[in-house]
């Protein structure tokens, strides 16, 4: 298996009491002849990106884009100021960038969590574009933060077909929404509490067209370390067939408490109509002074072996 070389789990503590363990991987799969997945897994960024054009150039937007965010200031000083309107600054100068470099012939998708903070509470700041997936496995409850953006999410939406038939429609890899190509650029976002034991997947859809969410909580649920959960979840998309290229983060929260030493049991931001909603942050008030490791910033070379780009 083409696997990131991850042996371990970086484990990192961005603020008192409040700690990261992580693992990440990508590989080619057993059909294709290049791996166009990209992937950032570097505190407090999360993201996985499925580049589509084919002839090397889906690999080249999806390198762009997570390069593009790799840029951000956050990522050297591990501070947890990012908003929504700071990422799509950084994905606006990620899709001109694989505009320029493809002649607007190519795009990727792009999904991912980032760990913020909102008056001394943390949050996931979870953003989508695309096909690519973001979960959440929470106090037992297992959900898909993201949506996507596809014809046949469009035709779920709509109620002409169910989701089991998604999952075989012909038309189910078309993307409505992607960066480097088309007319809408924009993500969505969603901002969530983060709780006591939270294990964010954040995936490519060469995961979830290979495994059923039934699937993937069973192993979220019971491989513990978050790169095994990795590996694991990445072998059973194989063996399922392996389509298409597989990129999986894993990331646990533990020590989650407030100022006050409570877990942060806080209900989610919702508005009238029960949709999430994205809550403007103020600046931080002092960046973390704690040591942090390299930024994980992962493209893939021609051969489809991971090609780390550690800045």
């Amino acid at each position: 298996m083409n696997q990131h070389p991850a042996s371990v789990s970086p484990t990192i503590q961005p603020g008192p009491g409040l700690s990261l363990t992580y693992g990440y991987g990508t590989d080619r799969g057993l059909r294709r002849e290049l791996n166009e997945d990209s992937y950032i897994a570097a505190d407090p960024v999360f993201a996985v990106a499925d580049g589509m054009g084919g002839h090397e150039a889906g690999e080249i937007a999806s390198g762009l884009c997570v390069r593009a965010l790799a840029e951000m200031p956050q990522i050297a000083s591990g501070e947890r100021s990012i908003t929504a309107g700071v990422l799509q600054q950084y994905l606006v100068r990620a899709d001109n960038s694989i505009r320029e470099a493809t002649g607007a012939r190519a795009g990727t998708t792009l999904t991912g969590a980032v760990l913020v903070e909102q008056m001394g509470m943390p949050y996931w700041l979870v953003l989508n574009i695309g096909d690519s997936r973001t979960y959440r496995l929470s106090q037992g409850r297992f959900e898909q933060i993201s949506v996507d953006h596809s014809e046949v999410q469009e035709l779920v939406d709509a109620g002409e077909i169910t989701a089991q038939e998604a999952t075989v429609h012909p038309r189910r890899h078309v993307v409505t929404r992607a960066l480097g190509t088309g007319d809408e650029t924009e993500a969505d976002y969603w901002l969530l509490p983060v709780e006591e034991g939270d294990r964010i997947l954040v995936c490519s859809d060469g995961l979830t067209g290979e495994l059923s969410d039934d699937e993937i909580l069973r192993i979220l649920s019971t491989v513990a370390d978050p790169q095994d959960a990795v590996d694991t979840l990445i072998q059973a998309a194989l063996r399922s067939g392996g389509r298409d290229n597989v990129t999986a983060i894993v990331v646990d929260a533990r020590n989650v408490a407030n100022d006050d030493g409570a877990g942060t049991t806080a209900p989610r931001q919702t508005s009238d109509d029960g949709d999430e909603v994205t809550l403007p942050r103020p600046p931080a008030s002092e960046a973390v002074t704690e040591p942090l490791p390299e930024p994980v910033v992962a493209s893939t070379d021609h051969e489809g072996e991971p090609d780390d780009d550690r800045r």
